[in-house]
Formats: structure tokens, sequence, C-alpha cells
């Protein structure tokens, strides 16, 4: 018979404390004492100031006294154990939510790389400081690894995705932020994952870290810098890139994995000038599967000097072959990996395959990313990169302004035109920052005599902004989305033949 009332206690309690700790409980609070105190009660002022304590000390006294206790997050243990403990503990707490969040820095091999271990251990610590600095106390945060983090939430009443994602995005920034380290600055971006905690299963913390460990992978295949909730079937993803790694080499060798070309635009007149070559793999399962979704399967497999081969071979004969259909497109750009181009050979292979496809070497574009040029160190990539600025290749820097390529480099690898990433293009019409980025950066290039293309260009607002800014090329969806090497002809002749070389600024008008 004592277990009634007992068990009545603790239901009081639990309802006193949880309707104390709800929000629009407390603000009633201040509101009824002033307003007692304003209308001259004072003595009821007094009974509502004092009697939030009073309850307060009631729920405490009576869960105590009837045996309730409330878990409290342990912090003792450390690393995926310590994160999947204390999903399991708030599990247990009736009512409460956490969530979990994996942080991957992107790009970590090329930081490694150029900063060496000593220096990427200090780097990990000054990332690590940062993020907890973005989270309240009772929040568990713990390094997996080298360039991994793993976050458990305290409890919480509800972990719905807005609020999931607006702390994703105050760690993504606490990432980004500059490291000042040895006189430089260190700017990194992190792919973000993360999950609610799963209320299904047998075991929900284990269940919980899975899925977050799904969501970042996820958010590396199409970062750097992406953020992805965790969402059914995103754990097939693995599955996915090892039967792809197995398919990769059958796939070159039939032509399943090609080439397609995507146009450049002079933003001045609209007319072509040029067709940047991409991958893309026409999977008969999957569908067109893009480089993102496909390249690390690629990598895995070992397969990438074989893909990059062909690749080379396959855009150089389209190339030639617009030129014998009269189809008038001046340039053609072609992606190079770190990797490949420390092959100090490369750059006479390019040469001798330019030749035979009797093309001039100043119509061949060769294009490298930000995280290459970030390596100035590497003496094999300068050396290839002078080479071929020597034969007369032109050299594009794809993402500039996302990393910390300084106006040095941009000299000592000979870079003709910079590639103004689609994250500053995004709203350039209308936000006055993305404005003031991109006319520094095209002001830059300009007085350095340097050209310039931004991508990512979509809609008519873009282009014309981009246009009054002063860039010099544009590229993008906007334009035309990507295609293969039988349409390029056809379309390119139909891009001259409707008016698209008139001005933007006559068309305004």
């Amino acid at each position: 018979m004592a277990e009634i009332p007992a068990k009545g206690a603790r239901q009081a309690a639990q309802t006193v404390s949880t309707a104390l700790g709800r929000v629009e409980v407390l603000a009633l609070f201040p509101l009824l004492a002033l307003s007692a105190s304003w209308f001259g009660f004072d003595n009821m002022a007094l009974v509502t100031a004092v009697g939030l304590s009073a309850l307060l000390a009631f729920a405490v006294l009576l869960g105590r006294s009837s045996g309730m206790t409330t878990p409290l997050p342990s912090t003792a243990l450390s690393g995926r154990v310590g994160l999947v403990s204390m999903l399991d503990r708030v599990a247990g707490l009736p009512g409460r939510d956490t969530a979990c969040f994996l942080i991957q820095i992107d790009n970590w091999a090329v930081v490694h790389e150029r900063w060496g271990h000593d220096t990427c251990e200090e780097i990990a610590s000054r990332v690590e400081e940062r993020l907890q600095t973005a989270l309240r106390n009772g929040d568990l945060l713990s390094r997996l690894g080298d360039s991994r983090f793993g976050i458990v939430l305290g409890p919480l009443p509800s972990a719905r995705l807005g609020l999931r994602d607006t702390i994703a995005g105050r760690l993504a920034q606490a990432v980004a932020d500059p490291i000042p380290l040895h006189g430089a600055a260190v700017r990194l971006s992190a792919s973000i994952g993360h999950s609610a905690l799963l209320r299904q299963g047998i075991d929900l913390a284990d269940s919980t870290f899975k899925a977050a460990e799904a969501a970042v992978d996820d958010a590396a295949h199409h970062g750097p810098g992406a953020i992805r909730a965790y969402t059914t079937g995103m754990g097939q993803a693995r599955i996915l890139q090892s039967n792809l790694s197995a398919e990769v080499e059958g796939a070159i060798h039939d032509g399943d994995i090609g080439t397609w070309f995507q146009p450049q635009i002079c933003a001045r007149t609209g007319v072509l000038t040029g067709m940047e070559a991409l991958a893309r793999w026409q999977h008969p399962k999957h569908g067109l599967l893009g480089p993102k979704e496909f390249f690390p399967a690629v990598e895995a497999s070992g397969h990438m000097p074989l893909l990059g081969q062909t690749m080379l071979h396959k855009a150089l004969k389209a190339f030639k072959s617009w030129d014998d259909a009269q189809a008038r497109i001046p340039t053609l750009s072609l992606n190079f990996s770190a990797a490949e181009l420390r092959d100090l050979t490369l750059a006479q292979t390019l040469s001798a395959e330019a030749a035979r496809y009797d093309l001039s070497p100043n119509r061949v574009i060769v294009e490298i990313g930000e995280t290459v040029a970030a390596q100035t160190e590497d003496d094999a990539i300068l050396a290839t990169l002078q080479a071929m600025g020597d034969i007369g290749f032109r050299i594009d820097l794809e993402g500039f302004g996302l990393g910390n390529t300084s106006l040095h480099t941009l000299q000592r690898f000979g870079v003709n035109r910079v590639k103004i990433d689609r994250s500053f293009v995004l709203g350039v019409e209308t936000e006055a920052d993305k404005r003031q980025s991109v006319s520094a950066i095209i002001a830059m290039a300009q007085a350095m005599g340097i050209e310039t293309l931004a991508t990512g260009v979509e809609t008519a607002q873009e282009r014309a902004a981009l246009h009054d800014l002063g860039c010099d090329f544009l590229q993008g969806f906007g334009v035309a989305r990507p295609m293969d090497a039988d349409t390029v002809a056809d379309w390119a002749r139909s891009h001259a033949a409707s008016g698209k070389t008139i001005r933007l600024d006559d068309r305004r008008a």
C-alpha cells in the first residue's frame, strides 16, 4: 500500500518540475509580480515572488524523498564509447531528447601534407576549443581520430530538425573562422552530419551514432562544407561506393564513364568562349552520376590514373571533331588532380597529345583546384605547371576565394584566370557582402592582369550583377547544363544563331 503514495509523489514531483521548466510558465512569474505591485497588491507581489522558489524547492525535495533522480551526462568516457554512453543515458530520461553530430574537417590529407604532423595537432586542438565554445554546458564533445569530432547534446525537450540545423551552422562557422598560426591564416571547412535520437530498434544509442556516421559520410561526398541530416537509407551509401568500386574498371573501358562538357561564355557579349570537360558515369542502375558521387569509388579502386588518361584522350578527340565541324569553340578546359600534376612527364604528354590532334597549346586550359595551389612547397607540382606555361598552355585556378591561396602563389604558378566559386555568386545581385567579395576578387585579378570566370551562374539577375561588377566570363546552369560530346557542336551553332551575343547592358535597356 505504501507504493501508491510513493508513486503519486513521484508523479506529482515530475509534473511540477516539468511545468516549471517550461519557458512560458516561468515567464508568467515576473509578469504576475510586476502586475501585483503596479496595482498596489504588495502582499500578492511578495507571494508571487517567493512562490517560484518554494515550488521549485518542493519539486526537488519531493523528488529526492521519493527516490526520483535525474541522470546527468557522464564525461568520464571519451571517444566513441563516451558519446554512445551519453546517448544511452539520455535515451533513458522520460520526455528528453538529444542529437549526435559528427564533424569531419575537409581535405585533411592536404592540410597534413602542407603543415606536417605537429602543426596539424595544434590546428586540431584549436578546432576542438572553438567547437567547445559553440556548445552549451552539458553537451559532450570528443575527438575521434585526427580530423573528426563527435558531439552529443545534453538532454533537450526536442531535438527537432530546425534546431539541429542551427547548431550545425554554428559548428561549421566555428571551424571556418581563420586560425592564426605561425604568421599565417589557416582556413578550414568541415562536413557535418547529424541525427536526432532514434526511437526504434534494439540499441538506440548505437543506432543513433551510426546514423550520424552515415550522414557525415554523405556530407563529405557532397562537400566540402556540406551539412546533412540523417534520413532513412543513408546507410546504403557505403554499400553503393563499395559496389561502384568493383565496377569502375569495366565502366571506363566500356565508355559508361565518359567526358561531358559545359559551356563558358563572355559576360559582356554572351559569345561562347570555351568548354570545360567533366566526368560523368551513365550507370545502368543508378542513372547519371556526377564526380562527387563516384570519384570516391574510383579512388578506392586505384583507377584514377586510368580515368584521367581516358578523359584526356576523349576530350581532345572531341575538341578536334568540333573544329572539323566548324563549331567555333575557342578553348577546352581540362581538370588535373594533385597526383597527376606530380608526374613530371605530364607537360610533355599533354603537349604530344595536343599536337596529335593538331591543337595549339594556347587553346587548351589546364584547370587546378585551390587545394592544389595551396601546396606551394610541392616542387613537382610547381615544375609541372611551369613547364605547361612555358609550352603555352593556359592555367585556371578553380574555387578561388575559398582557401588561402596568396597573390604570390598566383604569380608563381602562372595563373591566367581565377574561377569565382558558386558560394560567392549565390545572392550576388541582392547581398552587399557578396557583391563586395566578388568586386574585391575582380579588382585584384584585374590589377594582376588575370581574367575572372564566375561558376554556378543560374539566373539572369546573377549574370547581370556579375557583368556590372566586371567579371570576364560565366559558367553554370544559367548558361547551359553539361552535355555529351555529340551535342556540343549543335548547341554551339544554336547559341550563336539565337542572339546570345547581344550585350547584357543593351538587353536590359
